[in-house]
């Protein structure tokens, strides 16, 4: 089972843990992240997207995780719109029978998400905006996942 989702509302993680939990009783591992507008120096954090298409290339890369590990249930939760320091941007849970696959393919969607998905983000400071890109880090962490 798969939820993803793009809205502009909060998320609840704990509600979204209990909804993958309830949807298979083999799950033994449950993973969580949770990304969060930082405040140093950020005032405000706006992030755009191409709706369809986001939720389209989002899906790929959870049923690229799928194939690669044994996953029994992924969701992925990501905002949009206007943020503030202390906000939730972005949910990734992985539920698994045991604990490596899901931290292995939380991780792996995580750097997808970061690098690859169709999102804008638009960083706001006392100093004016600029509109983010991947970092080389972020980049450098996606290099490995590739398969040869």
């Amino acid at each position: 089972m798969s939820t993803i989702r793009v809205q502009r509302e909060d998320f609840d993680t704990a509600a979204e843990v209990v909804a993958l939990k309830a949807a298979d009783n083999g799950i033994g591992a449950v993973v969580t992240f949770t990304g969060i507008v930082r405040g140093n120096g950020v005032t405000g954090l706006t992030l755009e997207h191409y709706p369809g298409m986001t939720e389209r290339e989002i899906a790929r890369h959870v049923n690229e995780a799928s194939a690669r590990w044994p996953l029994l249930g992924v969701t992925v939760v990501h905002r949009i719109g206007s943020l503030r320091p202390g906000d939730n941007i972005v949910l990734v849970a992985t539920a698994s029978s045991h604990r490596e696959p899901a931290f292995e393919a939380a991780e792996f969607l995580m750097d997808y998400l970061k690098t690859r998905a169709p999102f804008w983000k638009l960083e706001e400071a006392a100093t004016g905006t600029e509109w983010v890109e991947a970092r080389g880090s972020d980049n450098d962490a996606v290099r490995r996942w590739r398969e040869d």
